[in-house]
């Protein structure tokens, strides 16, 4: 099996056990709502957005001072291409991300 999807479901079996142990219940309890559960999704996506940003902010700031460090330039000049949110496309296709896939049945019966 892949190393990562392991590493994956080491990590799941562990935080659960952490989970049982600090609050005593998992994801099969009964008292929640679906509404309650999508809120606890929804905080949870939250924080994971505040985490991205936090690590692109820290990559960019790496690299301002990776730069200077090394001679690639001699201060953080104005107009850098720090990052192309052009090449982002939400809930769509993704450049850049994967090799191009067909995008409907009908291409891939070609």
């Amino acid at each position: 099996m892949d190393r990562n999807v392991e590493n994956v479901i080491t990590q799941l079996r562990d935080r659960e056990e952490q989970g049982m142990k600090k609050y005593g219940v998992n994801t099969e309890r009964k008292d929640l709502s679906t509404l309650e559960w999508l809120q606890h999704l929804q905080e949870e996506l939250m924080d994971a957005s505040v985490y991205i940003e936090k690590l692109k902010n820290e990559m960019k700031e790496t690299r301002v001072v990776m730069g200077v460090c090394f001679g690639e330039r001699d201060d953080t000049t104005e107009g850098e291409k720090d990052f192309d949110i052009s090449e982002i496309q939400y809930h769509g296709k993704t450049k850049n991300y994967k090799k191009q896939q067909p995008e409907e049945e009908s291409e891939i019966n070609e």
